[in-house]
């Protein structure tokens, strides 16, 4: 079974890895939030793909900042608690035929640090559509925890696998 990299800060190709987070939210019955977003690079614009939270982290703030603020930027949710963190990054490469297309070419995949949280208000409070930047998906909707990693594009899978697995007692 394939894993997600832990990754040590390595460069290939001359490009860095671009630092992320990721979050796993979760309902009060265990299901995950999923965003179904079109990706920019994509030739084939009727292919979807459903993926958790997930964007840069900034300059001078902590991962654990970037969480919360991704979400909230994302999905409108202010209110959640965080149920659990995976310590190390995770990794993956993008494709090759997408290095240098994807993420305006400057990074060779991403780095992630991932956090788990609870989403602790109503489902009301989601709101996809950002009024202040572009929405990064069209729909969402929750999913249990098996078929998460079955809804991401190939190369993140193994990254979502190790999320799966690391969180996969919170969804109980």
């Amino acid at each position: 079974m394939p894993s997600a990299t832990l990754d040590i800060g390595s460069e290939a190709g001359g490009l860095p890895y671009r630092s992320c987070v990721g979050i796993m939210l979760l309902n009060r019955y265990g299901l995950v939030f999923v965003g179904r977003r079109l990706p920019k690079w994509q030739d084939d614009r009727s292919a979807y793909i459903w993926q958790m939270p997930q964007g840069g982290i900034e300059k001078g703030e902590t991962p654990r900042e970037a969480a919360f603020r991704e979400l909230n930027e994302e999905t409108g949710v202010t209110n959640a608690d965080v149920v659990g963190e995976i310590g190390e990054w995770l990794s993956y490469d993008l494709p090759p035929q997408l290095q240098g297309v994807a993420m305006k070419g400057r990074y060779r995949g991403q780095r992630q640090r991932w956090f788990a949280m609870r989403l602790t208000g109503p489902d009301s409070e989601i709101d996809i559509r950002p009024k202040d930047k572009k929405p990064e998906f069209d729909a969402w909707r929750w999913a249990r925890i098996d078929e998460v990693s079955g809804l991401i594009v190939s190369f993140k899978r193994p990254v979502y696998e190790t999320v799966v697995r690391r969180f996969g007692h919170l969804a109980l």
